[in-house]
């Protein structure tokens, strides 16, 4: 039985600030330190102890917000959203729950393959809490021992709460890619998954149309998912479940409670795990400790006066301007804001934005990735590859051996001219180029009648003869020239 259905998403993401201390307390946030080292009375509850706000914190968010096209309140308080946790140490965390400190913004996605159409995805809100501890569960044979460490206590998060506007795990893939590179475009967060400074739940159902009308399956909230790759093949699997579920058993919203499922990615399936709180069973109320902030239109300005090109904008003027296509854009804004100033300042010396994409791409970032450096740490500045080239553009160099120029000025550190005296490559005079095509043109009379017949492809067979007597000769300038002759003749 065929029946349609439409899949609602919503992401929410828990984004680590880049903060040195933690968000009410002067404890390092340093990754891979000993477990419980970076602890003290604040982050791990003891009684007495007084939080006092990291305002560095409140500004990346507040920074974020900006960028992800929120209102921003004049008024956001604290709250403590009660909960009980072995890696809670307080019995409840420090959040924000009806007044957050931004809301109702949103964030574009494309896809330049168009599987989709751009669309605005809305975020629900952004709101600053504190992080919990880590649980470690040690599941060797005949053990069954648990251990926590509170060195992530009070880690400052940022999470993201998206509007269920997405409507497949492609969609989902492309949010969370663009959330990334924007969060890393702004210097909010270094967004490392592996050390879980970005962490994605993601909440899924279907919304049916069947005989009776419009139903929709119970939401599930899926977690544990440790990378976006991972957040999308989560998301299949779990349209095909609750798909295949409600046809066995008809169950759809109100008849069962929002389930937490978990992703085993081994497995490549989502198990459950319990039924999902609400708002209420976390018992909120504001925190006595923590005085409100007040946010006011000036300080807005001045964090949006201070944002750099943002990744969207940025995609879309090196289309305009250097007219490469938007998958191209895609893939240098992609590599981030350094990459993006050394394509431009290749393609501003060359005069060629489409070269300066092709070779950025197809050598530095090939480069890049083998010997595992950042661009600051490539070899060759952006000068000279646009000398390099220029030089190919120009005919100097001909295309075939400008890669092996590449590499030597790359292993070898000079410039294009030296490199091509080194490689023994010299540019041909007109001269020497006509009398080689006259030579060519004489011993192969049977390509001039093809090209004279209209084969102008039969030229072709000329090439490989004209490097074999010199291998600095350009194929187009033989092409050319040769062409050029034929044509003298008829």
């Amino acid at each position: 039985m065929s029946i349609e259905f439409e899949t609602i998403i919503g992401l929410e993401v828990h984004v680590q600030l880049a903060t040195e201390s933690k968000l009410f307390c002067r404890c390092s946030t340093k990754f891979g330190s000993p477990p419980n080292t970076q602890t003290c009375p604040v982050c791990t509850g003891s009684p007495g102890a007084l939080p006092v706000m990291n305002r560095h914190a409140f500004d990346l968010s507040l920074k974020t917000a900006v960028a992800l096209n929120c209102e921003i309140p004049k008024f956001t308080k604290w709250d403590r959203k009660q909960y009980y946790y072995p890696d809670l140490p307080k019995g409840y965390q420090i959040s924000q729950f009806d007044l957050p400190m931004s809301q109702h913004g949103y964030l574009e996605i494309s896809d330049s393959k168009d599987r989709f159409e751009t669309k605005k995805v809305g975020i629900t809100r952004a709101h600053l809490e504190e992080d919990a501890g880590k649980s470690m569960h040690d599941e060797a044979a005949g053990k069954a021992d648990s251990r926590i460490d509170l060195n992530r206590t009070g880690t400052p998060l940022l999470e993201i709460v998206s509007e269920p506007d997405m409507r497949s795990p492609l969609e989902a893939r492309a949010y969370l890619d663009e959330l990334k590179l924007l969060l890393t475009y702004i210097n909010v967060s270094d967004c490392n998954m592996q050390e879980g400074s970005l962490r994605v739940d993601a909440n899924v159902n279907l919304h049916l149309q069947t005989d009776d009308g419009k139903v929709a399956t119970p939401i599930v909230e899926v977690k544990n998912m440790n990378s976006f790759r991972a957040v999308e093949r989560a998301l299949a699997y779990e349209v095909d479940r609750q798909l295949a579920h409600w046809k066995k058993t008809g169950e759809k919203i109100g008849d069962v409670p929002k389930q937490t499922r978990g992703w085993d990615d081994s497995a490549e399936v989502t198990k459950a795990q319990r039924s999902k709180e609400e708002s209420s069973d976390y018992r909120y109320f504001p925190d006595p400790d923590l005085v409100p902030i007040t946010t006011t239109d000036e300080q807005v300005a001045k964090v949006r006066d201070s944002l750099c090109e943002l990744p969207a904008a940025l995609r879309s003027r090196l289309v305009k301007e250097q007219s490469i296509t938007p998958y191209d854009a895609g893939v240098i804004v992609n590599q981030g804001r350094a990459v993006v100033d050394y394509f431009l300042e290749v393609a501003e010396g060359c005069g060629d934005g489409k070269q300066a994409s092709n070779w950025v791409q197809r050598d530095v970032l090939k480069n890049l990735k083998e010997n595992e450096q950042t661009i600051d740490q490539f070899g060759m500045s952006a000068t000279s590859l646009a000398a390099l080239v220029k030089s190919v553009k120009a005919g100097d160099l001909d295309n075939s051996r400008a890669g092996e120029v590449f590499e030597y000025m790359l292993a070898n550190g000079k410039d294009v001219v030296a490199s091509m005296a080194a490689l023994g490559i010299e540019k041909v005079d007109d001269s020497a180029l006509d009398d080689l095509c006259r030579e060519l043109l004489a011993a192969n009379p049977k390509v001039v009648a093809d090209v004279q017949g209209g084969n102008q492809k039969a030229i072709g067979a000329l090439i490989g003869q004209a490097k074999k007597k010199n291998p600095n000769v350009s194929p187009n300038d033989i092409r050319g020239k040769c062409l050029a002759m034929i044509a003298e003749m008829s």
